[in-house]
């Protein structure tokens, strides 16, 4: 199979998407979690499929769709998700999955238990409700993190009632292990606590992880008590635009009361790759992972050679590079500097959370060449 990252700089600027399109034509982009590869040729093939039958209607029946998940987690996680009615939902995207979730399970004013530097969207996301993040930091984030549990134990002691979790971690690429999540489970349980966990980036695990991406539903009994899990194909599968999410609770009548809108969100068009990618997709998966993960391993490297007072401790999933940026002496969000004087685009650190300041994101879900050029502009910030 052909590399899915072949796409030139020429190819990527004709895209519409937010990542290419939001910014001047003189910056590369390297922010939002977007990869830049050629869709994978079974979901190409499904979205034919429902051009030839001007098939654009309102989201259909969700059968095909959670039949395929089931299929892909079973095989991939040992993960069984089907099972009795209702346990399984559709949604747009997680961000509405998370959202109308915690809905049901707070009241404004509530604190919600978060790991920073912990993915960018988890602020609005509880701001837009009216709740609080109530932050436990990440440990050893310098040796590619850990969970505080002592800390998420303090935190639901203080009467939090929800833990937001994201898992595999976005921005470190940390993967949790059985133990860790098992830990959280019980201490969810113990003060009455419900796990929301995001576990968008799980496809993503590269294959030289020492440790397998584990669902938060498979680690106890207890974590499937507690659990609500949400999935989509859209980061692994790049289709973050088709609009399509997935809900896992193991225990009946777990949902709280959802919005009756909730069920007419999805796209069909996110439908129809959906089925496509977890049915038929593993082979681009598999060569899309193993590419992220050389990427991933040679970014240090790259760094040395142009940057050496940044620092970047390898994650084993996605694509995503938490920078310490200190050194550089660019203040709390160095990806302003990057961006006015070298002309490329990454998350500002801050916005991740309290860790995040002097930190910033880069994107290396692209090709080498396109992932080499970022860092020599982000040098050139310093000349």
């Amino acid at each position: 199979m052909s590399s899915p990252f072949d796409l030139t700089l020429e190819d990527m600027r004709t895209h519409r998407s937010a990542k290419w399109s939001r910014v001047p034509d003189d910056v590369l982009p390297a922010w939002t979690a977007e990869m830049d590869v050629r869709t994978a040729p079974p979901i190409a093939q499904a979205l034919h499929t429902a051009i030839d039958r001007s098939d654009f209607g309102y989201a259909g029946e969700p059968t095909p769709v959670l039949d395929a998940f089931a299929g892909f987690a079973r095989d991939v996680w040992g993960w069984e998700t089907q099972g009795t009615p209702g346990r399984t939902r559709l949604f747009a995207d997680v961000g509405q999955g998370a959202k109308e979730t915690l809905r049901g399970l707070t009241s404004r004013g509530d604190r919600v238990v978060i790991n920073p530097p912990v993915y960018l969207s988890f602020y609005p996301w509880l701001r837009d409700l009216g709740l609080e993040p109530l932050e436990v930091p990440m440990l050893d984030i310098a040796g590619g993190g850990r969970l505080d549990l002592d800390g998420m134990r303090g935190a639901l002691t203080s009467g939090a009632k929800v833990v937001l979790l994201c898992t595999p971690h976005n921005p470190l690429g940390y993967v949790y292990s059985r133990e860790e999540l098992a830990a959280l489970a019980e201490l969810a349980a113990e003060h009455d606590a419900v796990v929301i966990s995001d576990e968008i980036h799980a496809p993503l695990v590269h294959p030289g992880s020492p440790r397998p991406f584990v669902p938060f539903l498979t680690v106890s009994e207890t974590a499937r008590e507690v659990g609500i899990a949400l999935h989509s194909p859209s980061k692994a599968w790049n289709t973050a635009g088709l609009k399509l999410a997935l809900g896992v609770t193991a225990v009946e009548g777990r949902w709280p009361a959802l919005q009756a809108e909730t069920d007419w969100s999805p796209s069909i068009l996110g439908q129809y790759a959906a089925v496509a990618a977890y049915a038929e997709g593993r082979d681009w998966l598999a060569t899309t992972v193993a590419e992220l993960e050389a990427r991933t391993q040679a970014l240090p490297a790259l760094l040395e050679e142009h940057l050496p007072g940044v620092r970047f401790q390898p994650g084993h999933a996605s694509y995503l590079a938490w920078l310490d940026c200190r050194e550089l002496g660019l203040g709390d969000d160095p990806s302003q500097a990057f961006l006015q004087r070298g002309r490329v685009l990454l998350s500002p650190g801050p916005a991740f959370g309290a860790t995040g300041a002097g930190f910033a994101r880069l994107n290396i879900g692209t090709s080498e060449e396109l992932m080499t050029e970022a860092v020599r502009r982000m040098a050139a910030a310093l000349a």
